[in-house]
């Protein structure tokens, strides 16, 4: 837009200062010097405007509106981690007067996105750098033709990821650039967050805030701070959380499998009591575990350092041994460590090594610290400069096993014990084995509970439901079974679980034929891929049966699946789009959007990894 003399109170050397100057302002510059002139004009009580300009609109030649104080946060979460940090920057923002959206990127109406105009966004990614399933939907709508021009958005991305994956926070990173590239304005700049992300998204909810109320700041709207109103919504959850957890003691602890089988599966139950915590069917419980000794060992006797000298772990005073077993990840690398160690040691080989991409791809693959320093030795620096550069002990979340109502005060998990050999040594799960081998009936597991709204039992016990679990995928269908036994649930329920061989591997054998007698689990199909020449896997037992559960689909079945996401998850999804397409007559892009439409309204639900 040119301002002309004939249309504003100004002389031509005014004029082409104006025109100079305007086209170079930025949205939020604009606000800022027209609130400014606002505030001066507001402010001058003893002041005559002239009567040629007696509206600020004449002297800033843009469409100026007031800053908004509604704020939308959409979220993308597979495990619940996303939906967690986006409720957490939702209260901080009601606390500062702000009117605040939550909402799963799923149930957001895409085209009510130009009417947006302060939109933060907390996004995982999933898999190999996809957007997980509750944020396709808008993914691709935001990345595709339909996508509006948001030159009034103001915006920030929060994006969580693990760094041990080649396309970390690929998702956020996606959302934080086509967000600018339609246009919108960033808030405060994307933060990644690792495994360990509760300071980084801490720093990221500090700064949208400062961004907002900097914008408010200069507009009309002062923000009033409610803070003191703030801890009374929290004053019901439990003490106990992902940076406070609870002690669990460990009440059981058993061996699923029978003798003579290829894996050890450990059915663990742990005490609640006292904690206050509280989950539903579907939920995660997050386990702190520690670091299997002989491996800390084998480290202090490679670096010779002193086991009992101290160093400063996250903030955190303690011993060399102590960092090793429970304070920081040692039995895997991530391109980050060996980056920032190559920075501590002049060794060629290691140099060479980080300054190829496929190469460090290829190092880190079933390597964990005890082969960097072993390839790149001597490391002649301090134990804190190499504690330094060590990535915090990452979590471990396993779907709850058990029902809150048919097992008060106790949380039920199933785990299979990961053990195998590469590159010349044996390896073990760090939590995994540390259950199977380690923890006993009497001792305690630090624990918390991870939400997951993505992953819930319908909300009408008639709606029939569709479980595909093999292996310790079987876990949250456990649950589920335990929960609807006790609710009385009358929808018909329908099981496909997998393993090995039947007379080993079959989990919680008693108690799936129990559910089928009692009439709680109307069909179970099972499927052992090693009792038979031909392996027999749960999407073969689909597809025998595609005519059936295809009419349950038809009947409104809500489809769970649970397990392995590179191979089991891929397979199954492929298979029931095999059966809609031909079982239903559809062509294969309407079978693929017909499953896309289930999974847009809540009856097509995953939990895998």
């Amino acid at each position: 837009m040119q301002l002309q003399v004939m249309n504003s109170p100004f002389n031509q050397e005014q004029v082409e200062l104006l025109n100079r100057l305007l086209p170079t302002l930025t949205e939020s510059q604009k606000v800022w010097l027209s609130g400014y002139l606002a505030a001066t004009q507001a402010g001058s009580a003893n002041v005559t405007a002239a009567p040629e300009a007696p509206v600020v609109e004449a002297v800033v030649p843009v469409n100026v509106k007031p800053v908004s104080k509604d704020v939308t946060i959409l979220f993308g979460s597979q495990t619940g981690n996303a939906q967690g940090l986006a409720n957490k920057a939702g209260k901080e923002l009601e606390s500062r007067g702000y009117k605040v959206t939550v909402s799963s990127m799923s149930d957001f109406k895409p085209n009510s996105l130009k009417k947006v105009e302060n939109l933060l966004i907390v996004v995982s990614t999933h898999g190999e750098g996809d957007p997980p399933d509750n944020a396709i939907s808008f993914h691709e709508f935001l990345h595709g033709k339909r996508a509006p021009k948001l030159d009034e958005l103001r915006y920030s991305v929060l994006s969580l990821g693990d760094s041990s994956y080649e396309f970390f926070c690929h998702t956020g990173k996606e959302f934080d650039q086509r967000l600018e590239d339609l246009g919108g304005t960033r808030l405060y700049p994307r933060i990644d967050c690792d495994l360990d992300f509760d300071e980084p998204a801490a720093e990221w909810i500090a700064g949208v805030l400062a961004g907002l109320d900097e914008a408010q700041a200069a507009g009309t709207e002062p923000v009033q701070s409610q803070e003191a109103a703030a801890p009374a919504s929290q004053a019901l959850e439990s003490a106990y959380s992902r940076t406070n957890p609870f002690k669990a003691e460990v009440l059981e602890n058993l061996n699923l499998n029978g003798r003579g089988s290829n894996k050890e599966t450990r059915h663990l139950e742990l005490s609640l009591e006292g904690s206050g915590l509280t989950f539903e069917p579907g939920d995660a419980l997050g386990v702190y575990p520690e670091n299997d000794p002989e491996l800390v060992d084998l480290i202090l006797e490679a670096v010779k350092w002193d086991a009992t000298e101290k160093v400063t772990v996250n903030n955190e005073e303690v011993t060399l041994k102590e960092a090793l077993s429970s304070r920081v990840e040692i039995a895997t690398l991530t391109k980050p460590v060996v980056e920032k160690a190559a920075q501590l040691n002049s060794n060629k080989d290691l140099q060479s090594l980080v300054s190829n991409r496929d190469s460090i791809k290829a190092y880190i693959d079933g390597r964990d610290l005890l082969d960097l320093i072993r390839d790149f030795g001597p490391w002649e620096v301090s134990a804190q400069d190499f504690a330094g550069v060590l990535r915090k002990m990452p979590v471990r979340l396993y779907s709850i096993a058990s029902s809150l109502a048919a097992n008060p005060e106790e949380v039920h998990l199933t785990i299979g014990a990961v053990r195998y050999e590469t590159h010349g040594r044996k390896r073990k799960g760090v939590a995994s084995t540390q259950v199977a081998e380690r923890l006993q009936p009497g001792d305690t597991l630090p624990v918390y509970i991870q939400k997951n709204q993505n992953f819930r039992l319908p909300q009408n016990p008639d709606t029939p439901i569709i479980m595909v679990g093999p292996g310790t995928g079987v876990a949250p269908f456990r649950a589920f079974m335990q929960e609807r036994e006790e609710i009385g649930a009358e929808g018909k329920s329908w099981m496909f679980f997998g393993d090995q061989h039947f007379v080993t591997d079959f989990l919680y054998q008693t108690e799936w034929q129990k559910w089928i007698k009692d009439g709680v689990l109307t069909r179970m199909d099972v499927a052992f891929s090693r009792d038979q020449d031909e392996k027999v896997y749960v999407q073969n037992r689909m597809q025998e049966h595609s005519k059936e559960l295809f009419q349950w689909l038809e009947e409104g079945a809500v489809v769970y699946v649970c397990g392995d996401k590179n191979h089991m998850a891929k397979d199954v999804n492929n298979t029931l789009i095999d059966i809609i397409e031909k079982e239903g007559g559809l062509s294969r892009e309407k079978a693929e959007a017909y499953l896309a439409d289930m999974k847009q309204n809540k009856r097509y639900q995953r939990d895998v990894y």
